[in-house]
């Protein structure tokens, strides 16, 4: 069955949470889920309805900024006034929290899509307890220059727009070329997957696809600055087991050169069990992809090979 909640953060904000879980019985995990931007939790129906039938509860949340909690907040494309990706990162570590009061010793797994993926990277780098692996999907390298000038400009946006003005020209900047190597694309969202109709979803659903602040991006690029900082990567906890996926032809993890960056500097700063799937032909959302019913059980394989140890 699906439940949905509203649990209020410690500064007062109140986030959406959605539910996969059935009233009888214990899950023998759970699966802590981080959505990515521009989307919310609940395009993860089939995924959840999926780890039910094998015995695993999906909860997650509609981050600030996204879904029914940016409605509330009427903020959309927005995190927060200050310190926005960390801030985001918090309510990830509240939600967990949450969870293991509604289920105390059971596993938790917390795993995150695109930027869902840099928050959790972020929650393992400064919380040394809560979860029992990671699943990454979709991630992406460090930006590097760009992402520095990126944020300049953010800043420069802010103060000269406001801090919740939508930023048309960052928006463009960020994810303009993600198309370039889509042929005969319908849509500026054929890179999310080669499923036609799973764009068309996207396209249609009123909580996807919006622009992001300048606040926003400002934020996204300060995380993406500080998650791919070795001492900050050294933090995280090295017993840690790491699933990370992605599609051959993700633009976002540059067709799997800054997904292997990422794989290479978890190994580097001490990680010990980094496991990764690169699947020909995908794109942005493999759990959207032609293929998603392999992508969920290679999930399910790595999760219960992990719930057994």
């Amino acid at each position: 069955m699906e439940n949905t909640t509203w649990l209020t953060m410690s500064d007062g904000q109140e986030i959406f949470v959605r539910e996969w879980v059935k009233n009888e019985g214990e899950p023998i995990a759970i699966l802590q889920l981080a959505h990515g931007m521009a989307e919310h939790i609940e395009r993860y129906e089939l995924f959840g309805q999926f780890l039910l039938e094998h015995g695993i509860f999906l909860i997650g949340n509609d981050h600030r900024g996204h879904g029914q909690t940016g409605e509330r907040m009427n903020a959309i494309g927005f995190f927060a006034e200050e310190n926005g990706f960390e801030r985001v990162t918090e309510d990830l570590k509240e939600v967990n929290e949450y969870i293991h009061k509604k289920y105390p010793n059971i596993p938790i797994y917390l795993m995150g899509h695109s930027m869902g993926s840099f928050l959790v990277r972020r929650f393992v780098q400064r919380f040394q307890s809560g979860v029992d692996g990671v699943i990454l999907s979709g991630t992406g390298g460090n930006p590097g220059i760009s992402g520095k000038l990126a944020k300049i400009l953010a800043k420069s946006q802010m103060k000269k727009r406001g801090k919740k003005a939508e930023s048309h020209l960052l928006s463009k900047l960020v994810f303009g070329s993600n198309n370039k190597k889509v042929k005969g694309a319908k849509t500026e969202y054929d890179w999310l997957t080669r499923d036609e109709a799973e764009v068309g979803k996207y396209c249609n659903d009123p909580y996807c696809g919006f622009v992001g602040t300048s606040t926003f991006f400002y934020d996204l690029m300060h995380g993406l600055e500080l998650i791919h900082k070795d001492s900050e990567v050294k933090k995280g906890n090295k017993d840690l087991p790491f699933y990370v996926f992605s599609g051959e032809h993700d633009p976002i993890g540059h067709d799997t050169k800054g997904v292997m960056q990422v794989v290479n500097q978890l190994k580097a700063n001490g990680i010990k069990d980094v496991t990764y799937t690169f699947y020909p032909e995908g794109r942005h959302e493999m759990l959207n992809e032609l293929n998603k019913d392999e992508v969920m059980e290679d999930i399910y394989r790595w999760l219960s090979e992990k719930i057994i140890k």
